[in-house]
């Protein structure tokens, strides 16, 4: 059974985990890198290389996605929220705060902050369907 999930209760799960994946164009194709992130209100804060290709694409705001999921195959449940948004470079005087909340697991060299600007979420949860498989 699949059911839709309300903008808030996107932004919730989104705050359970601390792994993403962003979408975007780059040179005519399709691009999706793993990040670390941190939510904040309608934001999401994410640090990069300065010399990566989220830096490239960040010398001017560019629009991304930005998804994350979640499944329990003991349970039969999962999740998916989907967010839309403008990825650009921190202002200055926000740079500490997501450099202290953001921690990349791919290395502390990751100084560059970047704010993903969401401008629609949408989720989605399933539950497998207990009586599908018996005879």
């Amino acid at each position: 059974m699949i059911r839709e999930l309300d903008e808030q209760q996107s932004y919730e799960l989104l705050t359970t985990t601390t792994i993403g994946r962003i979408g975007f164009v780059h040179g005519g194709r399709v691009q999706i890198l793993p990040v670390n992130f941190a939510v904040s209100g309608h934001e999401l804060l994410l640090r990069t290389s300065p010399d990566g290709l989220l830096a490239e694409l960040t010398r001017e705001p560019a629009e991304v996605s930005f998804e994350v999921d979640y499944h329990d195959p003991l349970g039969s449940t999962g999740w998916s929220v989907l967010a839309h948004g403008t990825l650009s470079r921190a202002a200055e005087d926000e740079a500490a705060a997501i450099v202290a909340r953001v921690h990349p697991w791919a290395g502390e060299d990751r100084v560059l902050p970047l704010t993903l600007s969401v401008e629609s979420i949408s989720g989605r949860s399933v539950r497998r369907d207990s009586s599908r498989g018996k005879i």
